[in-house]
């Protein structure tokens, strides 16, 4: 089972867009797959519409057992093979800003009672969907997951959030040590942007490989699904149709990584100063 945390500590920048889009690109290929929606804006949930269920993550947090967890778990109504792990504003209640260390295992305690379902084949993949700040909730998806994708816009203050996120993967790192970036996503991409062509040039000075190849266009289509309440991969457009392709190349990434070698981060640690400058 992989388990990737999608965070960006700005807000703004897309990251539910790509969990929604990597979570679609999962279900066209019957890749059997769980989105966990840290978020307390909830709307992963929103989007991919699961059905009742007799708890959420907030219970899940407050009380990790097997039996809560798959209480808070409901298929999304975009098909077979992609449940949500069902957040909410009620979430915001365990995002402590200084958490303890049983407070940080709580995520990855229940996550790893998954494997115990008899009913269904296992997940391949869990996607982490973390808010926009650095308390317990994202730093739990930190500790419980395997692989960090980090979000970001190519815009001067989104890239400044890609700096802290990467140095709050590290810092987790403590507590996780498998814990690996598995590198910079862009999003919103206007390639005749002037501005956005400099931010790529600098992110690739700092992060060097980490900088995805794979960037994600700005497209209206984005939001026309979302708005439908459907997957980019439903949508039909030609913008919907290109990121149907682009996510599809992203989630192939995702899956056959290796594990990074941990001084690619390491290296890089020194050149985080210069971000900006």
């Amino acid at each position: 089972m992989r388990t990737i945390a999608v965070l960006g500590l700005k807000g703004g920048v897309g990251k539910t867009t790509i969990v929604l889009g990597l979570a679609g690109a999962a279900l066209q290929r019957k890749i059997r797959t769980l989105v966990v929606d840290l978020d307390p804006q909830g709307n992963c949930t929103g989007t991919l519409d699961p059905g009742a269920t007799k708890a959420t993550l907030a219970d899940v947090l407050a009380d990790p057992r097997r039996s809560v967890l798959m209480d808070a778990i409901a298929p999304s109504a975009w098909g077979d093979g992609l449940d949500v792990l069902v957040g909410g504003e009620e979430t915001e209640a365990h995002n402590w800003p200084d958490p303890d260390h049983a407070g940080l295992r709580r995520l990855d305690h229940a996550l790893s009672k998954l494997d115990t379902v008899a009913d269904d084949p296992p997940y391949r993949l869990v996607l982490l969907d973390c808010p926009p700040s650095l308390g317990q909730l994202t730093r739990s998806a930190l500790v419980a997951a395997d692989r960090a994708l980090l979000v970001t816009e190519p815009t001067i203050y989104a890239v400044a959030g890609v700096q802290r996120a990467f140095e709050a993967v590290q810092r987790e790192r403590e507590h996780n040590p498998d814990l690996q970036p598995l590198g910079v996503v862009l999003n919103r991409v206007r390639v005749r942007s002037t501005e956005h062509n400099y931010r790529i040039n600098e992110l690739r000075e700092i992060f060097g490989p980490l900088v995805l190849p794979t960037v994600l266009p700005d497209r209206a289509a984005v939001q026309h699904a979302q708005g439908a309440g459907l997957s980019i991969q439903r949508w039909g457009t030609p913008g919907a149709r290109e990121l149907t392709v682009t996510f599809d190349v992203l989630l192939a990434r995702m899956l056959r990584s290796s594990q990074l070698r941990r001084r690619t981060a390491t290296d890089l640690a020194p050149d985080l100063a210069t971000l900006g400058h």
